[in-house]
């Protein structure tokens, strides 16, 4: 009696741990030998200062075969050499193997549809136009439009951009200088508004290829930050060095192993500020990434999510990024902005018009077009002088405002106006 009660103790646990998310590896559980079943990667986390060479020793005599390092984390992304990889937790533990966690793909961004905002809105895009002075022809991922039909010269200063006050400061600093990636689909470069910005970049899918965009969302957001105007998108720090790190595909999906060497490459060549207009579950390996980039010195800027009934999103949910809320052209927040104690600041998400692959340009919505406004004014406030990531964010708040009838977890510090700092650099002369 006893022993079938081991056994059956056994495969219920074997089954468990077939499905669980994330397991931490410490003791052996009732000295059982568990068999993790596995048809897809995992981020096989070790002891920290743990050596590549002995994290892959470890890996390869567990039963994975590594396929990308991550020292970043201490961790391989690893694949069972067959369907069953079986080891002991004791095993794993004298191995100095913490925790083997599922690197799961799914879609990062998602941007809100135009039927979403008029449902909610039945005048957004008519007041919108009015309120910036000229309008822009819709253009949702499928209907961008030509560049040269979308604005007019005297147009280039779009809402966002004049909201955040972003020209009151270039006088001052435009992101020269200072090293901005976007962790995202990659960058349309040839874009006229893009390619005198552009330095360079990763393509954490294929190292192997081009980080160009095949999807759009990375343009985009590329345009906002540093778009330089040659054609239409001014950014808000239009000097600043654009860096496309790719880890999501044409679909927008990636695994969070992809994400995570994206954000490698990011502090491997000292970058000095990290958009992430994306989000997901949490996740410790994510998590840990984002800890030792800002370890690292680099300020990691990230969007809440564009969901309201919903928590925020990682990497924004971590206390070491700068979670970014949208707000609309009329001070309000946007309806799709998810909320919460982790948001530091809000900033224009509402039909904003940047970048698109092609040379062209689209409007879209969401917490991924608010937040590369708050990167590019990270851009700037390291170009004023602060430096690492706690003094950015202080710099930011500085210049920041409360909105009426907006809460602490809708709007974190508030809304960022550089040319605040201009006029704190005035009164300090006098």
């Amino acid at each position: 009696m006893e022993k079938m009660t081991n056994i059956k103790l056994q495969s219920l646990l074997r089954k468990a741990l077939a499905l669980v998310v994330w397991i931490p590896l410490a003791a052996p559980v009732f000295g059982a030998e568990v068999i993790y079943t596995a048809t897809e990667s995992k981020i096989m986390t070790f002891a920290p200062g743990t050596s590549v060479a002995a994290m892959r020793s470890a890996a390869e005599a567990s039963g994975a075969k590594v396929l990308r390092e991550l020292p970043l984390i201490d961790a391989v992304e690893v694949v069972p050499s067959a369907t069953r990889m079986e080891v002991r937790l004791a095993a794993f533990s004298s191995k100095g193997i913490r925790s083997i966690e599922p690197n799961e793909y799914r879609k990062w961004i998602e941007t809100v549809s135009p039927e979403a905002l008029r449902a909610a809105d039945p005048l957004a895009g008519a007041s919108l136009g009015a309120a910036r002075g000229g309008d822009v022809p819709e253009a949702t991922e499928g209907e961008a439009k030509e560049g040269d039909n979308a604005a007019t010269p005297d147009e280039k200063y779009f809402w966002g951009l004049k909201r955040v006050k972003a020209p009151g400061i270039w006088k001052q600093a435009t992101g020269k200088g200072v090293k901005v990636a976007v962790i995202d689909t990659g960058i349309d470069y040839t874009h006229p508004d893009l390619a005198s910005n552009y330095v360079g970049g990763y393509n954490a899918l294929d190292p192997k290829k081009d980080p160009i965009d095949d999807h759009g969302h990375g343009t985009h957001v590329a345009g906002t930050i540093a778009g330089a105007g040659e054609k239409a998108v001014v950014g808000v720090a239009p000097r600043a060095s654009l860096y496309a790190v790719k880890v999501l595909d044409a679909d927008g999906g990636g695994s969070y192993a992809s994400i995570i060497a994206g954000i490698q490459w990011a502090v491997e060549n000292k970058m000095d500020i990290v958009n992430m207009s994306l989000g997901g579950p949490a996740s410790p390996a994510l998590q840990k990434a984002i800890q030792a980039a800002y370890k690292a010195g680099v300020t990691v800027v990230a969007a809440a999510g564009n969901d309201p009934e919903a928590p925020v999103s990682a990497p924004a949910m971590y206390e070491e990024t700068i979670c970014v809320s949208a707000s609309t052209f009329d001070d309000k927040l946007a309806f799709f902005s998810t909320t919460g104690p982790e948001v530091d600041f809000i900033a224009p998400g509402h039909e904003i018009d940047s970048s698109w692959p092609g040379g062209k340009i689209a409007r879209l919505s969401g917490t991924s077009m608010a937040t590369p406004h708050m990167a590019g004014l990270a851009a700037l406030a390291k170009q004023l002088g602060a430096r690492g990531p706690d003094a950015i964010r202080s710099k930011l708040a500085q210049a920041a405002g409360l909105l009426p009838d907006l809460t602490a977890d809708q709007q974190g510090a508030g809304l960022v106006e550089a040319d605040r700092w201009v006029k704190a650099l005035m009164a300090s002369t006098k």
